[in-house]
């Protein structure tokens, strides 16, 4: 019985990583859709030095100044831009974790491994998939920003409670029904494709 969970937690293990490892593709194309983004920003420079040009003929001789909200205007505009990755990666990593859950039972990577959610209810994928995207990107994500809008004591404090509710979600799995932190404020258990719902969970780790 002992061997049979600690195969069936590697299993649960092994889809964690396929599908992170999704996340991280998506993060990967996120990436590099911000970079032309940022790059095509080159384009904008015209725009941004006639209104540059403007300034500077009512600036009543404030070359500094004028320039310098030349160059805020460019800044703001790349500190958009990366925010806006990091906001489009939490709700594509929310939408795959609710869809697979609500319409399929199951994320790629339990699929693969031959696991299952139940159950599957709309409102159990729903906070499932919260719990999820909050554990695994989300908290990330907001302490990246902060650290982008130079709030750097703040970004370190959300930076450690992402760690904490990260790691919390994995060791719940110690507790009895061995179900990860998503799986009890979901009320959701993660079984054998094959095993009935009211069967013992399998073993838990982060996003499950």
């Amino acid at each position: 019985m002992i061997r049979g969970d600690s195969v069936l937690r590697l299993r649960r293990a092994l889809a964690w990583f396929i599908d992170f490892a999704l996340v991280a593709a998506a993060a990967a194309l996120l990436a590099i859709l911000t970079f032309h983004r940022i790059t095509a920003l080159v384009t904008d420079v015209p725009e941004l030095a006639t209104k540059g040009g403007l300034d500077l003929v009512t600036s009543r001789g404030d070359v500094i100044g004028a320039s310098e909200h030349l160059g805020l205007s460019l800044w703001d505009k790349v500190i958009l831009d990366v925010e806006e990755a990091f906001g489009a990666l939490v709700v594509v990593t929310f939408l795959y974790q609710w869809a697979c859950i609500a319409l399929l039972g199951r994320t790629l990577g339990k699929g693969l491994l031959g696991l299952r959610v139940t159950p599957r209810l709309s409102r159990h994928a729903l906070r499932r998939a919260a719990v999820t995207t909050a554990a695994d990107v989300a908290v990330y994500a907001l302490a990246c920003v902060l650290l982008i809008e130079a709030q750097f004591g703040l970004s370190l404090l959300v930076w450690a409670l992402a760690v904490v509710l990260f790691v919390v979600n994995a060791l719940t799995v110690v507790f009895p029904g061995r179900r990860s932190l998503a799986d009890r404020l979901a009320g959701t258990s993660v079984v054998g494709a094959f095993q009935r719902a009211h069967s013992s969970p399998v073993g838990s780790v982060p996003q499950g």
